[in-house]
Order: C-alpha cells, then structure tokens, then sequence
C-alpha cells in the first residue's frame, strides 16, 4: 500500500512539473505577443489567404492557456489548445523546415515538436492532484 500512495505522489508530481514547464515555456511566447502584437502573425495569415483576424486567438494558445496549464484549472482543454495552436504555428511559420535537420543532426522542428508532444501528453493525464482543478475535476 505504501508503493502505490508514493508511486501515486511522484506520479501526480510529475504531473505539476510537466503541465508547470509546459506552461511557462509557452507563457514566455505569449509574453512576446502582447509586447510586441500579432503583426508578424497577421502577415503570415494573409500569406495563406486565412483572414488576419485569427492572429488574436494567439493569446488564447499563448497566454490564457499556459495560465491555466500552470494553476491546473481545466488542464486538459488548455493543453489541447496548446496543441492546436503549436500544428497551426508549425503549418503557418515551419512547414519548410518539416522535414528538415538541424546542422547538429536533429530535426529542425524539434522545439516545436517538443511542445507538442508535450501538450497532447498533458491533455491525456491531466493535471493532478496538485492543481487548482484537483484530480476530480471535469477537464483536469
């Protein structure tokens, strides 16, 4: 019984330093924008023929939700927005470098994928106990 109580800490946890990286990393993103707007965003938008209004909903993905990632309240949507806005920065800003290596062998969108993969991951565990939304909430 003590194993599975102490397995069940160190996995809730790993849960808040997962959901708490993830977070603040994308946060730092998000802070950049509201310094410094969405005009890059924009541009890439009317690039592809997307109307430049859908710029704005980058501080849902960049800012709203890291918040939300990092007190734990509605875990999984916020991580499932991060998801969504990482595929859309991916296909709007990298889809050149999608297939491509770095000069040190990895591959090129690796920082991306990272925040992906990690989002998607965060969006199918949850929060944990160690959040505002605790283990028994609806979307933690």
């Amino acid at each position: 019984m003590k194993t599975s109580i102490r397995s069940g800490r160190s996995d809730d946890l790993g849960k808040l330093v997962l959901r708490v990286t993830l977070g603040l990393l994308i946060l730092f993103h998000g802070a950049d924008k509201l310094m410094h707007g969405v005009g890059g965003i924009e541009s890439m938008l009317a690039r592809h023929d997307l109307p430049s209004v859908l710029a704005y909903f980058v501080y849902v993905g960049e800012v709203l939700a890291p918040l939300m990632l990092l007190i734990g309240l509605m875990t999984r949507l916020a991580a499932l927005t991060v998801a969504v806005n990482m595929v859309v920065a991916i296909l709007l800003a990298h889809s050149a470098q999608l297939l491509s290596l770095s000069n040190t062998g990895g591959w090129a969108l690796e920082l991306q994928g990272m925040f992906l993969g990690v989002s998607i991951t965060v969006s199918m565990i949850g929060a944990g106990r160690y959040s505002v939304g605790g283990v028994g909430g609806r979307y933690n």
